[in-house]
């Protein structure tokens, strides 16, 4: 049976202080939580620091992003083994913001994705469509070329350690959010496209999340669909209030 998996993306927002403090304040508040996975992804600069007040929880430690290479000349960029030495678990791979801000493409995120296996890591990597996308009826195409291009090459096993985020890109971050029934829907054709590409078993063991503006007041309704195995969640999992309600709402609890 899948577990639920509640990762918060904290992109480039807070400073030292308030990273620590809301990492601490997330611990105290969930406890020694164990009826799923949580995960908080802090700026990079502040992984250690965060990493520390993680050190004696379940809550596990990713970062927002990699570098396919293990080492070399490639100003500003994190490995795997500088993520893996901070105390990272996860790293989250072909983001919406950084495949139509920083031109992404699925070649590089497939890269990547093979990094962090190697190196350890689980990945996250996300997919979804834009607005125009959608309105073309074009979502699942979009979706089935994100997969088959960032998600090429894995074997069986390396794509049961692999969770994939659907984030439909005119939800992040703009207070839209897709209803329960069209998030399911695709969450179940993408569940349909695993299966096809491996196997039954495959296909239903991967996690596929949901991501695109999730809050307190949203996530039950999301949840509660049988093929969304949790939340990707961004503005929301700034304030211990808002993160934690949103875990308060997996199913069993």
């Amino acid at each position: 049976m899948r577990r639920f998996f509640i990762a918060g993306n904290w992109k480039m927002n807070l400073d030292r202080a308030a990273s620590v403090e809301l990492a601490a304040g997330i611990v105290s508040a969930l406890g020694d939580i164990s009826q799923l996975d949580v995960a908080i992804c802090p700026p990079a600069v502040y992984l250690e620091a965060v990493a520390s007040e993680l050190s004696a929880s379940p809550i596990a430690l990713g970062s927002q992003d990699m570098h396919d290479q293990s080492c070399g000349a490639f100003t500003g960029e994190l490995s795997g083994p500088m993520l893996t030495d901070v105390g990272c678990q996860y790293v989250i791979l072909g983001h919406s913001e950084r495949r139509h801000l920083m031109g992404e493409e699925d070649t590089q995120v497939n890269k990547k994705l093979h990094a962090a296996l190697l190196h350890g890591l689980s990945p996250i990597v996300c997919v979804g469509e834009t607005l125009s996308d959608r309105q073309a009826g074009r979502t699942m195409d979009v979706i089935r070329d994100q997969f088959e291009g960032s998600l090429a090459g894995l074997t069986d096993v390396q794509m049961g350690i692999t969770t994939i985020a659907y984030e439909p890109v005119w939800a992040i971050g703009t207070g839209e959010v897709a209803t329960p029934d069209q998030a399911q829907q695709v969450h179940a054709d993408l569940r349909s496209l695993i299966e096809n590409s491996y196997n039954l078993a495959v296909g239903s063991g991967v996690r596929i999340q949901y991501g695109g503006s999730v809050k307190p007041s949203n996530a039950a309704d999301l949840l509660a669909q049988p093929d969304i195995d949790g939340a990707l969640v961004g503005g929301a999992a700034l304030d211990v209030e808002s993160f934690t309600g949103i875990i308060q709402q997996v199913p069993g609890y």
